[in-house]
């Protein structure tokens, strides 16, 4: 059975799961519909077109990175944890025979938010392992599996060195992932965009919304800081390949701070001080 993928946010699914033939994912708020209109394309239109490849990089010891050129969909950059077990963090759309060798054997899965579920399907059933997505994001699976495992509360360990963290925030399920072992045993996150790194890249920001620059509520932010304050992590790596290479944890607070106090309304009262 050939599968639609929305050229727009690169998320495959049942033809089911379409609305008037527009994706799911896009017309929600935090995403967007093409104005040229809605195009889909299949991954085997993908793979006979030559056009695209997935290169993975090894970024540091136990990290890969997994990124699609040319840019398709969303351009997000997927990560290979290859601690105590090999987890793939996030997905992107382009999955050939190449892409499967280079990655090698996974053990396991898991999702930041829906904008990232990409051909999470695929990847999932052919590497046969499990798919983890926090059940409160349940409703944005656009193509159902018996490999997906659907996780409840706000932790959950993965291995020995690999712990799933729901902060939501961009959406209610919306996860990070902690490599305790990582950056020689001081710690990375790993954040898709629920914590984005920024220019400045000494700082992260929390939206709701990306293209659609819709900020999240002062408490929610608040909210996100506190669920990562005991979290143990000296680098951030983004889902845009952008890196806080140092006191990560410190730069999430800070950032939580400066955003509330934007909201609220007292930049300048913090600037004359």
């Amino acid at each position: 059975m050939q599968y639609l993928i929305c050229t727009t946010c690169g998320v495959q699914m049942d033809e089911n799961m379409t609305r008037d033939d527009i994706c799911p994912i896009c017309t929600d708020e935090r995403q967007y519909v093409n104005p040229n209109g809605q195009s889909w394309t299949t991954l085997s239109d993908m793979i006979s077109s030559g056009t695209y490849q997935t290169t993975v990089t090894e970024e540091q010891a136990g990290l890969q990175s997994l990124v699609t050129t040319p840019k398709f969909g969303i351009g997000q950059t997927a990560y290979l944890v290859t601690g105590t077990k090999r987890i793939l963090w996030d997905c992107v759309t382009y999955l050939d025979q190449t892409v499967i060798d280079a990655v090698g054997q996974l053990d396991a899965m898991a999702l930041s938010h829906p904008h990232y579920y990409a051909t999470q399907v695929e990847w999932a059933e052919t590497f046969d392992i499990p798919l983890y997505i926090h059940e409160a994001d349940q409703e944005w699976v656009t193509r159902p599996s018996k490999q997906i495992v659907f996780w409840s509360g706000d932790q959950l360990a993965l291995s020995e060195d690999v712990i799933l963290h729901r902060i939501g925030g961009h959406f209610d399920g919306a996860t990070v992932l902690e490599w305790t072992t990582g950056n020689d045993g001081r710690g990375i996150l790993l954040t898709g965009d629920i914590v984005r790194v920024v220019a400045d890249r000494a700082w992260v920001s929390f939206m709701y919304s990306y293209p659609n620059l819709i900020p999240l509520p002062a408490a929610t932010v608040a909210e996100m800081a506190s669920a990562l304050k005991d979290v143990r992590f000296n680098q951030i790596y983004d889902a845009f390949h952008k890196i806080v290479v140092t006191d990560a944890n410190a730069a999430v607070a800070r950032s939580a701070s400066r955003y509330i106090e934007a909201l609220n309304g007292h930049v300048k009262e913090r600037e004359r001080r």
